[in-house]
Formats: C-alpha cells, sequence, structure tokens
C-alpha cells in the first residue's frame, strides 16, 4: 500500500526540521548584509558607497537585477510547459517555479531600487508620465505586468484552479517573453556602445533564460525533498526530461557564444574587437574563463552529455556550476560593454577611471557587494519560508 509520504515525497522540514531551520537562520542573518548596504546608501548617498563612476556608471546591482529577472523569466518559461501547453509530466514543478519566479523578480527589483537615485519617484512617474520610446519605461512596465500575471497564476495553483492557472500562465509566458526580450533591448539598443549593440542581445536573454529556469528547477526539487531518494518518481520523470533540456540549451549556448566571439573579432569596429579582446586576454579574462566558460559552460554541459541527463545527483551539481557561471556572465556581459570610454577620440584620453592601456576599470564597493548577498540570501530565506509554511507539492 502506498504511503502518502511515498505519493507526495519528503519535504525538506520534515524530518530533521532543526537543520533546516538553521539555513532559514543562516539566510536570514546574511540578509542583513543587504540592510547594511541599503543603510549606508541613504545615509552617505550613491557617490560615496557605490563603486559605479561616470565612465561606468552601470555596476554589480545592474548585472544582478539581470541576473534574477532572468531566472525568473526561465522558471515561468519552464513552468509553462506543464499547465499552460498541458505536458502533464511538468505540472509537478508548478507552484515552486512560480513561487520562485516571484521572489527573484521581487529581489531583483529591490536591487535595481537601490541602483535608482530615487526609486519611489520612479514609480509615480512611471505611472503619470509615460515615455512610450524609451526601453527602460517598457522594461519595467512589461515585468509590473508579468509580476501580476505570475502572482495570479500561483494563486490559482494553489487553488488548484487549472482553467485559472492556464489563463494566468498564459499571460505570464507572454509577458515574461515580452519583458525579457525587451530587456535584451535595452542593450542592444545602445548604438554607443558597440559590444552591446545588435539582435543578438534580445534572443541570448531568451535563451539563457532557459538555462537559468532549468537549473534553479533542478535545484529547488533536489532542495525541497532532500535529494532524488525521497523524490516522487513523477518528480523524478520530470527532472530526467529537464536535465535534457537543460543540456540541449547549454550545447546551442555554447553555439551562439562561439559565433557572437567569431563575429566580435574579425571585421568588428574597434571598440567591439578590444571590448570582446578585455574579455579574453584583459581584465574580465579570469571571469570569462573560469567562471563564465569552465563553470557556466562546460561543466555543465559536460556533465549532462556523460550522464545523458539520465542521473539527478550529477544533474544536481551541473545546475549548481551553470547557476555560479551565469552570475559571472550576467556581470562580465554588463560590466564590458562599458569599459570602452565613449568618445571619438584615442582611448583613455582624459576619461576617468582610465588605465594606460586606456580602457576604464571598475571594482565593486563593499555596500555593493553586501547588497548582493543580502538579495540573494533572502531570496533564499523567502523560498525556503514557502516550502515550510505552504503545501507547494501538487
Amino acid at each position: 500500500m502506498t504511503t502518502r509520504t511515498e505519493a507526495i515525497g519528503t519535504n525538506i522540514f520534515e524530518g530533521n526540521k532543526g537543520i533546516s531551520n538553521i539555513w532559514l537562520g543562516l539566510f536570514l542573518v546574511l540578509s542583513a548584509l543587504g540592510i547594511y548596504g541599503v543603510g549606508n546608501i541613504i545615509i552617505n548617498g550613491h557617490a560615496s558607497t557605490l563603486g559605479v563612476t561616470r565612465t561606468v556608471p552601470w555596476g554589480i546591482l545592474i548585472s544582478t537585477y539581470v541576473f534574477f529577472v532572468v531566472s525568473s523569466t526561465g522558471l515561468c518559461l519552464i513552468s509553462s510547459m506543464g499547465h499552460v501547453f498541458g505536458i502533464e509530466k511538468y505540472e509537478v514543478i508548478g507552484k515552486r517555479a512560480i513561487i520562485l519566479a516571484i521572489f527573484t523578480l521581487l529581489c531583483g527589483f529591490g536591487v535595481i531600487g537601490m541602483e535608482l537615485g530615487h526609486p519611489f519617484r520612479m514609480l509615480i512617474y512611471n505611472v503619470i508620465s509615460p515615455n512610450f520610446h524609451s526601453t527602460i519605461w517598457w522594461m519595467g512596465t512589461l515585468y509590473g505586468v508579468y509580476l501580476v500575471f505570475i502572482g495570479i497564476e500561483f494563486f490559482f495553483l494553489m487553488k488548484h484552479n487549472h482553467k485559472g492557472a492556464f489563463y494566468a500562465g498564459l499571460g505570464g509566458f507572454l509577458a515574461g517573453i515580452s519583458a525579457h526580450s525587451n530587456l535584451g533591448a535595452v542593450f542592444g539598443l545602445l548604438e554607443a556602445r558597440p559590444f552591446w549593440h545588435g539582435p543578438y542581445l534580445p534572443i541570448y536573454f531568451i535563451l539563457s533564460a532557459l538555462i537559468s529556469g532549468c537549473a534553479l528547477i533542478i535545484i529547488i526539487l533536489n532542495v525541497a525533498h532532500k535529494g532524488p531518494a525521497n523524490m516522487p518518481v513523477k518528480e523524478q520523470q520530470a527532472l530526467l526530461g529537464i536535465s535534457k533540456i537543460f543540456g540541449l540549451l547549454i550545447g546551442i549556448l555554447i553555439f551562439f557564444d562561439i559565433w557572437k566571439l567569431i563575429s566580435s573579432i574579425y571585421g568588428a569596429p574597434p571598440e567591439k574587437y578590444e571590448t570582446v579582446m578585455q574579455l579574453l586576454t584583459g581584465q574580465l579574462s579570469t571571469n570569462f574563463w573560469l567562471f563564465e566558460t569552465v563553470f557556466g559552460l562546460l561543466i555543465p554541459f559536460g556533465i549532462i552529455l556523460f550522464t545523458k541527463g539520465n542521473n539527478i545527483k550529477a544533474s544536481l551539481v551541473a545546475a549548481l556550476s551553470a547557476v555560479i557561471g551565469i552570475f559571472f556572465m550576467r556581470y562580465d556581459l554588463v560590466i564590458a560593454g562599458q569599459l570602452y570610454p565613449m568618445r571619438a577620440a584615442t582611448p583613455g584620453a582624459g576619461v576617468q577611471g582610465a588605465t594606460a592601456s586606456g580602457f576604464v576599470t571598475y571594482t565593486p564597493s563593499f555596500t555593493e557587494i553586501a547588497i548582493v548577498i543580502g538579495a540573494i540570501s533572502f531570496c533564499c530565506f523567502l523560498y525556503l519560508a514557502a516550502e515550510k509554511f505552504l503545501n507547494l507539492n501538487e
């Protein structure tokens, strides 16, 4: 006879609750670093607390915002395979994927709010004085609509209202695709930044969002059930399918990245070529080769290829490695595009913060790092709290 535990699996808070509560407390304590960073900005102002300058106005807070919203969109898109597109074996991931999508989006909003000088003023004027020609205005608006849809979707999932979840999920899917491709356009339409400019980034953002979504779903299902041994058969089957999709998408991303580099080296304008060389041999080379390439692409792809996606524990290692690499991908993308000074004359002449090679530099301040650690920790805390207090099993 099948027991209830065998039917729905073992939740992380069943059994040894003490260890789970320790993790909750640890993430809550680390979240206090974010509070310190926020307080430091409020008291001392942006100029003296952030590492950004006039030549590098977008720093790690922007890249972390991109990391969060990419993760949120990816979770929504992957979960839509179940209750939106009707692939039955993926329905079991719905609640967990959507609640984490909500948390990552909210944390992303919080991080970018600390980058802005007047976040509350932005909310007011976004409504009463819209600029329809601004991609950043569309980004904020579309992500706001997306948040509403996934919030409603999660409500219907908790109520087991599948028809309502379908329509809200479809709205969230369309809004997420629109918002995320628009986020790519925020960078891609900047003609003054040749490294970003072009139609590549909106497509790249959607592809990398799907990879982030697969990786995070693999992680949270393993966390929720304390490994595959306690995982229900349906969730194991879903994870095996997602692992294969995960490997396929990484392979496609590797192909994209190779041609992106080739097109940026051969026949590209000097600004684009020199920026790519900063990734390959310059100040961002460690990030690019070790974290972005090895952790983000080669290790996950190699693991999935070797196991054919049939080993959940191995897929978990691949997913953890990919999430680390994806964080650095976002950082490298945002920072690299600003290293070549925006000027017509010889690079570096009279440019604030320029090195002898003519490129500017950027180093995150302790306040920025504290906010990033705090935001990631708070997101983890929120998810573990949701596992404890909400029924996220199908």
